[in-house]
C-alpha cells in the first residue's frame, strides 16, 4: 500500500509529534506508517484522512500486490 502521510505532513509543515497528537498515536507509530513498516487500522487511516481534510484514497492507495 502507499501512503502519502509523510508529503501531507510536510505540506502542512507539521511535526511527526503533532499529526501523531491529532490522531491519538504514537510519533513512533506515524514514523512507521510514514516508511511503510505498518499498515494503519481502518479507524487510524479514517482519522488521518479527517485530519488533513481529504479523501481516504488521497492518502492511502493499493498496489497491485496488495491484491495477491
Amino acid at each position: 500500500m502507499i501512503n502519502r502521510i509523510r508529503t501531507m505532513r510536510e505540506q502542512r509543515g507539521w511535526t511527526q509529534e503533532y499529526l501523531a497528537s491529532l490522531v491519538q498515536v504514537s510519533r513512533q507509530t506515524i514514523n512507521s506508517l510514514e516508511t511503510g513498516r505498518y499498515k494503519p487500522s481502518i479507524v487510524l487511516a479514517l482519522k488521518l484522512a479527517h485530519v488533513f481534510k481529504v479523501p481516504l484514497e488521497e492518502v492511502f492507495e493499493l498496489e497491485s500486490t496488495d491484491w495477491e
